[in-house]
């Protein structure tokens, strides 16, 4: 770690005043009553560390790999504690540290590279679709102690379902009727292999409301999972090629448009991910302003009413990084309420994790499954028939708690929803509203 990057942790670390705030919104922490289980007690453990009054050793990593990142902690902080961006500076430095054995680095690396790669994510799940034969839905345990270096948990495998699989968007979408704007779109990696229809949906909608919708071809990853996971130097490589995919068309675009919650928060904070690098730092803040998830920019914009409807009962999963990373808790309900024949009900604990969180599903299998578990009650209680969230690994994980519950459950993204609603208008049925399916 640099001598800047390490003061500019040591200021935010100083920030936390210990006052437990924080405690009763951390997942991990009410899962476990555990103190180094919590966000003070993570922060101290690094400060600690920092300090030198303790080392960097097994405990410490242990009890940052066990935290989401899922940053509820900072909406609970009176003192404006950035959690995340000490988490992500923590994390980094346990992996430049070289005190992961070897094996379990090399297995995080690649399940990265491969959540991250479409070509090698679709070849994955495809051969998970395989294995499912053999293991009953679960990769084997010996790899997930590979990755976790102890559970003996299998990690789920989630199901490519063929008809989702379709093309990359068109470089351009126009809008339908008058254009007011001109927007980019960011397609993802996991969202265009395995949530392709949230993709082709977000531009229909946008088309519907104004907006030529540009996806310019050599816009690839953001870098968000590794930025999530310490691998911060491959964070800032996929940045850099992002930043460079749409500046030649920047100054023309009123916005970015981002339908992914975890990327739409690190793209948000690609300037904190460039502050030590002047050359890179003014492009990414130019960058980042524009990002705007697509519930907060039809927000900003106003939804055209869709003529159409959709029947059923729908709850809102807020994902982690849009609720706490981007403060977005209203928008995606007011899309929702748009729709004529929606039925809207809260789900408790609406805004809590649902153990999923990038990777953490698959590097911390025990706990995820107790938060999915706890999800799933809330769902069952709630009475809801769609489960309604803004972020893809939420929909993947919440739907295989359906499926292992036997529970009747829609997983759609909010856009999908108004999307369909503008469809049954568009097909004759504008009197009337479809069941979702």
């Amino acid at each position: 770690m640099d001598s800047n990057a390490a003061g500019k942790l040591d200021d935010r670390l100083a920030k936390c005043i210990r006052c437990g705030f924080c405690l009763d919104a951390c997942p991990t922490f009410r899962l476990t009553g555990k103190e180094t289980y919590s966000p003070r007690g993570r922060i101290y453990l690094t400060r600690s560390w920092r300090e030198n009054a303790i080392e960097l050793d097994a405990d410490v990593i242990d009890a940052l790999d066990t935290c989401l990142g899922c940053r509820a902690c900072e909406t609970a902080c009176p003192s404006g504690v950035e959690y995340g961006a000490i988490l992500e500076e923590a994390r980094a430095a346990i992996e430049e540290s070289g005190l992961r054995p070897s094996g379990q680095s090399f297995a995080r690396r690649e399940l990265i590279e491969t959540l991250t790669s479409p070509t090698r994510l679709r070849i994955a799940l495809k051969a998970g679709r395989a294995m499912r034969s053999f293991t009953g839905g679960r990769v084997p345990g010996v790899l997930t102690r590979l990755l976790t270096g102890g559970s003996s948990a299998g990690i789920g495998l989630p199901e490519l379902d063929a008809s989702q699989i379709a093309p990359p968007l068109p470089e351009l979408t126009p809008s339908i009727g008058t254009r007011e704007y001109r927007v980019g779109i960011v397609q993802g990696c996991v969202m265009r292999v395995m949530f392709a229809g949230a993709n082709s949906a977000t531009a229909r909608v946008l088309q519907r409301n104004g907006c030529d919708v540009l996806a310019p071809k050599s816009a690839a990853c953001c870098g968000a999972l590794h930025l999530h996971t310490g691998l911060q130097r491959e964070a800032r490589v996929r940045a850099r090629r992002l930043i460079a995919a749409f500046e030649s068309i920047l100054p023309d675009l009123d916005a970015i448009v981002v339908n992914s919650a975890g990327c739409g928060s690190a793209l948000k904070e690609y300037r904190q991910l460039f502050e030590n690098e002047p050359a890179w730092r003014d492009r990414a803040a130019r960058f980042a302003s524009k990002v705007r998830d697509i519930s907060e920019w039809l927000h900003h914009t106003g939804i055209r009413p869709p003529t159409g409807g959709v029947k059923g009962v729908v709850a809102v999963h807020d994902a982690c990084h849009l609720v706490h990373g981007q403060r977005i808790r209203s928008e995606p309900r007011e899309m929702l309420r748009a729709i004529p024949g929606i039925s809207m009900v809260e789900l408790e604990e609406s805004d809590t994790c649902c153990g999923s969180a990038g990777t953490y599903n698959m590097l911390q299998p025990m706990m995820a499954s107790e938060l999915l578990a706890r999800k799933m009650k809330f769902i069952r209680e709630g009475g809801a028939t769609v489960i309604a969230a803004g972020n893809p690994g939420c929909l993947a994980w919440i739907e295989q708690g359906a499926v292992t519950q036997g529970l009747d459950l829609t997983l759609k993204h909010p856009v999908e929803l108004l999307d369909e609603a503008y469809r049954n208008g568009e097909t004759g049925d504008g009197s009337g509203s479809r069941h979702i399916v």
